[in-house]
């Protein structure tokens, strides 16, 4: 999977389409990321000790890593992810539209 947590993305369809944020947790195994203020839905919520008011909360819910594209902060496009080994044998990956490094 090309997108990390901490990475700011573009959701790019679905409801939510056009809102950037940043990706608050990555699922692998799903290919699923979870993005800031992006795909809200609601819960409902016991009163409990940590919320002792209960009610309905709303929160993220996941969005496949389909949807979603990577923003190149120095383009402010969205672009693919790539990955090349450098001469020092680190692999990293890199933005398709400028060709510059990521991390």
């Amino acid at each position: 999977m090309n997108i990390k947590k901490g990475d700011t993305v573009v959701i790019i369809a679905g409801k939510d389409k056009g809102k950037r944020g940043k990706v608050l947790a990555v699922n692998p195994k799903t290919n699923r990321v979870v993005v800031e203020g992006a795909n809200k839905v609601k819960r409902h919520q016991k009163p409990n000790r940590s919320n002792p008011q209960g009610g309905i909360l709303s929160v993220e819910a996941p969005i496949h890593v389909s949807n979603v594209m990577y923003l190149d902060s120095k383009a402010n496009r969205p672009t693919r992810i790539g990955h090349k080994v450098l001469k020092t044998g680190e692999k990293v990956r890199y933005s398709k539209v400028t060709g510059d490094t990521i991390e």
